[in-house]
């Protein structure tokens, strides 16, 4: 959910009062999409072990609602957020259901700022966080690199960037993949991808018991940037240590166990979701 996904899409409603039409589609994201208790663990556990010192203060880009931004303050009396997009209608959404739920006092320490990511409105972050493939939605190599240039200037002198990749067979398919969740149905749909220039058109859509549907809720045009391509322009952006974190196997289930650790070999897997961490600075030995 960031500020660059397309409008969205028609809302199939001949019943004005269908479970479609009185959806709300940023809650039905962060319910079916994001996990933002599990992506602060592993942030925390990560900076724990590279750095001596605590974090402090977060930027979140692409922030969309700020959810993640709201669970980092939750974490700390110590811990400040700034949440970066360009979109006020989502701006205004997270302020109205994600910011005005935490206490008064964690109020204070979260600003969500209405701008473009790469424009340096928020103080040098201990994190930035880009999170939810948000980066994908910059196309070309000049584009990443200068993103990525961007966030190295906007850390303190040994700060962390946190980014997701997804990718594996499947993710060059069209195709699409449904997940019950509590009282709707999430749908994922791969609707296209260009072999050539690797850009893809996804789209969310969302089915409900009462057979009212909301299609294309979100949609992306992105580029699937590749891992080898990401740590290339992260490296040429000045970062000078570039990790990809792989998820483990349960060795009872074969499927993964949500834990996630360095890695320089991954799975030919059908589908995965990684971790890559870029450091500014120096590296825990």
């Amino acid at each position: 959910m960031t500020s660059q996904a397309q409008g969205c899409g028609p809302v199939n409603q001949s019943d004005p009062d269908s479970m479609a039409g009185r959806a709300d589609r940023y809650a039905l994201y962060q319910e079916s999409v994001q996990d933002v208790e599990s992506e602060i663990d592993f942030v925390l556990a990560t900076w724990s072990e590279l750095r001596s010192r605590p974090a402090a203060l977060l930027r979140e880009d692409f922030c969309g609602a700020a959810n993640t931004a709201c669970e980092w303050v939750k974490r700390s009396h110590s811990h400040q957020a700034y949440g970066v997009d360009h979109d006020p209608d989502v701006l205004a959404w997270g302020a109205l259901h994600n910011v005005s739920r935490l206490t008064s006092e964690q109020q204070t320490r979260v600003e969500l700022v209405r701008a473009d990511v790469n424009s340096n409105h928020v103080p040098a972050a201990d994190i930035v966080l880009a999170m939810n493939f948000s980066y994908y939605l910059l196309n070309s190599r000049h584009e990443l690199r200068r993103y990525f240039e961007n966030v190295r200037s906007g850390l303190k002198a040994d700060g962390i960037l946190f980014l997701d990749a997804f990718g594996g067979y499947e993710a060059h398919q069209e195709l699409e993949e449904s997940r019950p969740c509590q009282g709707f149905t999430y749908i994922w749909e791969q609707a296209s991808f260009n072999p050539i220039d690797a850009m893809m058109q996804c789209h969310i859509h969302f089915e409900f018991p009462d057979e009212s549907r909301w299609s294309r809720a979100f949609s992306y045009h992105w580029r699937l940037w590749s891992l080898p391509e990401t740590q290339e322009l992260l490296r040429e952006a000045g970062f000078e240590h570039v990790d990809v974190y792989w998820e483990g196997t349960d060795p009872e289930s074969g499927e993964g166990d949500g834990i996630y650790r360095p890695a320089t070999t991954g799975d030919a897997d059908p589908g995965w979701v990684c971790y890559v961490v870029a450091q500014n600075g120096v590296k825990a030995g």
